[in-house]
Formats: structure tokens, sequence, C-alpha cells
């Protein structure tokens, strides 16, 4: 796995999409869509439900191919899904008596993809047990999964997408369910990992708010298009106006950012 202690290249690009636009029939879902990321950063894809985070997720993924445009993951053009992308669901839904432990569960991260059960390997222990210690769950690593609050299996997730040792990480609104103080653990986690490893972070959420000390750039999306840049040059009422095609305020409401407009779908924080 990358050290933890290895310099970093922050200039280093290691996903840039150009000109991407999927289309569903006459219907344009994204338009045009255009950014690059760079090792170490830390991005938040914010957008309402139906906005198009999903469809350009997928498409990020491999998943899906656009009907136009390119994806380059470290300056070579994607055609298929990626491993150097890991990815992160929302959460698992596990039964609360189901017997696999922790450390199973990351493991899968290695085996996920090979039939009938993996034989021990102490080389395989070691890789899932540093990076258990690098996500701060060695402490649970032999509990059942089941028994683990939402926070601690979200942890799991995390340490079993970068076992493949992933240049970009990709999570898909990890925070939906989470508590407070397991939300502000999970973004601090994310955001040091990223850091510390010179991994690319898009970080795919509803509600900016507890993304705001971390990210260093934010992509809007709203109608299948986006507005990229600092939440400064981002978060305002000309460039989200445009953006939405009609008027919205950007309010301040004991530090939180709200976005109202005169549409229902325009309300996209919580305060």
């Amino acid at each position: 796995m990358r050290s933890m202690t290895s310099p970093i290249d922050h200039h280093a690009e290691v996903l840039s999409l150009s000109n991407i636009k999927v289309q569903y029939g006459h219907r344009t879902v994204l338009d045009q869509i255009e950014f690059s990321i760079h090792a170490g950063e830390f991005i938040g894809l914010i957008g309402a439900n139906g906005a198009g985070k999903t469809t350009l997720l997928h498409v990020i993924l491999g998943l899906l191919k656009p009907n136009e445009g390119t994806i380059h993951v470290n300056g070579q053009l994607m055609s298929h899904s990626s491993k150097q992308i890991g990815y992160v669901p929302q959460r698992i839904h596990l039964d609360p008596d189901t017997p696999l432990r922790a450390r199973d569960l990351v493991a899968l991260g290695i085996d996920g993809t090979r039939f009938g059960f993996p034989l021990p390997s102490r080389e395989k222990r070691q890789v899932v047990d540093e990076i258990l210690h690098a996500v701060g769950a060695y402490s649970f690593a032999d509990s059942p999964v089941g028994k683990l609050s939402l926070g601690e299996q979200q942890r799991l997730l995390i340490a079993q997408a970068l076992l493949t040792n992933p240049r970009i990480l990709l999570l898909d609104e990890p925070l939906s369910s989470l508590d407070i103080r397991s939300t502000h653990e999970v973004v601090q986690l994310v955001s040091h990992v990223a850091k510390s490893r010179g991994i690319a972070v898009l970080f795919v959420a509803h509600d900016m708010n507890p993304l705001l000390g971390v990210m260093d750039k934010i992509i809007y999306v709203a109608n299948g298009k986006t507005a990229i840049g600092t939440v400064d040059e981002v978060i305002r009422k000309d460039v989200l106006s445009q953006l939405y095609g009609y008027e919205v305020e950007v309010l301040t409401i004991l530090d939180r950012i709200l976005i109202v407009g005169g549409k229902e779908d325009a309300i996209h924080t919580e305060v």
C-alpha cells in the first residue's frame, strides 16, 4: 500500500472528466460536465435527489457509458471500471445476528471477487490490520459486524475501499443515517486519510455543511449541470441562480448555509 509518509504531488491530476453528456431518450440528465481532481484534494459533490449526482457517480465508476465525453484516470483514458477508484456505498444492511467479524468484512476487499472461502494468509492479515488501524477500527476488528454502530460500520466500508490502494476514493452519501458525532468522525477520518495518503476524495452529499471545514472545492449539481470551485466561489446567489435557472438565496443561519429558492427542489441543506 502507498506509504502514509510518502511525498505527495498535489499537482498530479488523478481524475478528469471532459464534456460528459448523458441522455435518456430526449431527456438530458448530464449536460457537458467538465472538471478535474488532483491528488490529496477533498471535493464535495453536492446536490439534491434527482439533480444528477447518481448518474455522474455511475459514469465515473464505469457503470454507465456517457453519450458524449471522456474520462481519464491518472492520465489514461478509462473505457471501463477502474481499480484505481475505491468506492464506499452509503451503508450496508446487516442482520444484527450476522456472525461475520469486522476484519472479515474488510478482507472481502481482497477476496470478494473469488469463489469459496479464502485461505488464511499472514500477509493478508497484516494488510487488513494496517488498514483497520488507519481508519480507527482495530479495537473492534473481531466484533460481529451486525452488532456495530452505523458509524463503526462506515469505517469498515472505508477500510475495505482503501485495500486496493486507490488513487481516488468515491463515497456515496456516507453520512446518511449517521448521528452528529459519527458524521463529524467520518468526515475527519476521510479528510485525514486522503491528505496523508495522497488520495483524491469525491464525497457525495446532499448537505454541504458537515464538509465545510475540509473541502478544497465543491462541485454543485443542479439540473444536470455543475458549478465548480471553492465554496466562496460557488455558493453565491448569482452562480446558483444561473445554475438552477431561477433566483435562489444563500443564507447563513447559526453557521450553517441554507439555499432557498422559489421552487421546492432548491432547498438542499438543513438547519
